[in-house]
């Protein structure tokens, strides 16, 4: 016999597993500062840029130097590289 479940409930309601998300709209001049920011940490993608910039901003003004900048910098050239990604020179 199914077990029979109603509509827009949840039912695996587990909190690790949950992801938020949210839209971000931009004008111009904050497109233009995010494209010359993805070129800088050579990062293709606008989200994973978002988020690597969110940290790194979280890091210098919590306390950490300038390490994460670097790694996350050195971590992007080798996946664009695996992933032959060549667009930024």
């Amino acid at each position: 016999m199914p077990i029979k479940q109603k509509p827009f409930t949840r039912y695996n309601d587990d909190e690790n597993k949950r992801i938020d998300t949210f839209t971000v709209k931009l004008n111009k001049e904050e497109r233009a500062i995010l494209q010359k920011m993805k070129s800088l940490i050579e990062q293709p993608k606008d989200s994973t840029c978002l988020k690597q910039l969110a940290w790194y901003a979280a890091k210098v003004l919590l306390g950490d130097n300038q390490t994460y900048l670097i790694e996350t910098l050195f971590k992007n050239k080798r996946k664009n590289a695996r992933l032959g990604i060549v667009e930024f020179e």
